[in-house]
């Protein structure tokens, strides 16, 4: 079974024991999370879409660490004019492993 949420502005397609990164959510390494925003339930028999979310339906989780990304360069520069800016920057993400899809 497997179910589309929505957590951070985006979809990700999830099902048990699935680790996927998403945007940063507070919390500790071990913390148990839960996603109520369900978009969609499939796998047994026709897939059932909600109207926008299913109601009842939620997808748990655990966290299981709090990193960041690669370092992103973002350089500036005008020509002709002596203008340059470097800069940096490091998205901070969740990593969480999926644990149970329930139907509701």
């Amino acid at each position: 079974m497997y179910a589309v949420i929505k957590t951070g502005g985006k979809q990700y397609r999830v099902a048990a024991d699935d680790i996927l990164d998403i945007e940063k959510i507070e919390g500790d390494e071990g913390a148990k999370i839960s996603f109520d925003e369900v978009m969609m339930i499939g796998g047994e028999g026709a897939p059932k879409v909600g109207t926008p979310t299913i109601e009842g339906a939620s997808v748990s989780a655990e966290i299981v660490g709090q990193k960041r990304r690669r370092k992103i360069i973002v350089f500036k520069k005008k020509r002709r004019k002596n203008y340059r800016r470097k800069n940096g920057h490091r998205q901070h993400f969740t990593r969480v492993k999926i644990l149970a899809v329930n139907a509701g």
